[in-house]
């Protein structure tokens, strides 16, 4: 029976992921990066917000079912390799670098830069493609937009 309700559960996750498009996936990765450094504050929250405003051009209703769903796969999920599939395969290769750029954004929103967002950034770049030399850069060039 136990067996049963997580493999219920699992199955009810990967098919939001599956179903829905980027938007979901990057949203979960975003509060992801967020909860990285063991503290999901307001700021990045609204920092979120923003971002998807931005990148989805999306209301503000919109953007609170985006990440009430998001919130609840991630917290579900136990690795990012299903999000980041869901990205490859609506992102193109050479757009990617915008989908770390994003996550820079998000990272540096509170001028704190911790190990374990850097660490998470680096795993991300290498599972949607992106090489280290490409994370890096796309850190210093949200810094210079900073």
């Amino acid at each position: 029976m136990i067996k049963n309700f997580f493999k219920k559960n699992s199955k009810s996750t990967e098919e939001l992921v599956e179903h829905n498009d980027e938007r979901v996936a990057l949203t979960a990765l975003l509060i992801k990066i967020a909860k990285s450094d063991y503290e999901y504050s307001s700021l990045e929250k609204s920092s979120i917000k923003i971002i998807l405003k931005k990148r989805f051009s999306i209301s503000e209703l919109e953007v609170t079912d985006l990440i009430t769903k998001a919130e609840l796969l991630e917290d579900e999920s136990s690795d990012s390799v299903r999000f980041t599939k869901v990205i490859k395969e609506f992102v193109p290769l050479e757009k990617r670098n915008e989908i770390i750029e994003i996550f820079w954004e998000l990272v540096l929103a509170d001028g704190i830069r911790e190990d374990d967002e850097n660490s998470l950034l680096r795993i991300l770049g290498s599972l949607l493609g992106v090489n280290d030399r490409d994370v890096s850069f796309a850190r210093q060039n949200v810094q210079i937009k900073l």
